[in-house]
């Protein structure tokens, strides 16, 4: 069998674990005697078994298991968490050959279960599909070669490039901008990722619920800025529905699932929430959803990763004007979803 080929199913496999295993990596292992496929696995839930040993405990017939190749999207790993080692697993199961797709940046980690392997006598080769594992499992990248979550930037905008209209005193309106198709994909996104940011104004305005409920999956953490404590508790964001964050210059309070985090307003008010998201709840990811202040300050600061512009085939002809003219970086890609379209962008 074809490295790439079956490297392509470890990642197609780690992929099934996006939105349950962070702040762990996705990734999937598959165990090859004789061009066959005899074992597949992966890392379904953080906390639970990982990859290698799901994959390898899933073979029928383990005495093929010394003539066998194991594949695995990530480099095994050699420290105790809350599974034992997974390199140390693999040599014990007589396995003579491992593929990898990429080293683990998590210096717990970094090369020694490679090392772990190789003293064992193992045949290890490395960097198949490294590029396709690098963009799988980008917030577990970010998160330990920036210090920092994977952010996502995203909103929707008219044809002529309007966000929002020019909000009146007590309009609360609903302006949705794309079709839903797109409002599928926004809560399919949400899914897999561990918060979300938007603005007072947002709150106030749109009363969001933040969830996932056009999909299946786990609610991402709500989490807006709230300076004063002036948003009325009659939104959707005070419900208890799930872990919702307010940071604020007043206090540091747990009401329910509501976790209130005061924060410097003399400094860097991004630094510090990325810091709390990176360090005080251990997340990988971040979508910003919103308002336009609130995107603008993320991509003044250069501290975004990539956008996801949805583009609805609507004209408001005045209104709040989208960021868009602050990316300078043309769209990776495009993919329409009938009239209306989402362009991805990358901050280089």
């Amino acid at each position: 069998m074809n490295d790439e080929l079956i490297m392509s199913r470890c990642l197609q496999l780690a992929s099934l674990g996006g939105g349950y295993v962070s702040p762990n990596p996705m990734v999937g292992a598959v165990v090859v005697y004789n061009n066959r496929v005899i074992g597949e696995g992966y890392h379904k839930v953080y906390g639970l078994s990982h990859a290698e040993p799901n994959a390898i405990n899933s073979v029928k017939d383990k005495t093929l298991l010394k003539n066998a190749t194991l594949y695995v999207s990530l480099e095994p790993c050699c420290h105790w968490g809350k599974t034992p080692p997974c390199a140390d697993f693999i040599v014990q199961s007589g396995i003579r050959k491992v593929v990898i797709c990429n080293y683990d940046p998590n210096p717990k980690v970094a090369g020694g279960g490679i090392k772990i392997l190789k003293d064992a006598g193992i045949e290890v080769i490395c960097g198949v599909l490294e590029k396709e594992g690098r963009e799988l499992n980008k917030r577990f990248f970010s998160r330990h070669e920036k210090n920092r979550p994977y952010i996502i930037l995203k909103w929707a905008q008219t044809l002529d490039g309007f966000m929002d209209i020019e909000r009146r005193d007590k309009d609360k309106k609903d302006y949705w901008i794309t079709n839903d198709a797109l409002r599928v994909w926004v809560h399919r996104q949400r899914s897999i990722e561990d918060c979300i940011l938007v603005g007072k104004n947002t709150i106030i305005n749109d009363n969001p619920n933040l969830n996932v409920r056009y999909f299946s999956g786990r609610n991402p953490i709500r989490m807006t800025i709230d300076k004063d404590l002036t948003i009325p508790t009659d939104r959707f964001l005070f419900d208890n529905t799930q872990k919702t964050i307010i940071f604020n210059s007043k206090k540091d309070f747990v009401q329910g699932e509501i976790t209130y985090v005061k924060l410097d307003f003399e400094k860097s008010i991004l630094e510090q929430i990325i810091h709390y998201i990176y360090n005080g709840i251990k997340a990988s990811s971040l979508i910003v959803e919103g308002g336009k202040f609130t995107l603008e300050s993320f991509i003044e600061e250069n501290l975004w990763d990539e956008a996801n512009v949805l583009v609805g085939n609507k004209i408001f002809n005045n209104g709040l004007i989208s960021p868009k003219s602050l990316i300078k970086s043309k769209p990776v890609f495009k993919i329409s979803y009938g009239e209306d379209w989402i362009e991805n962008y990358t901050n280089a």
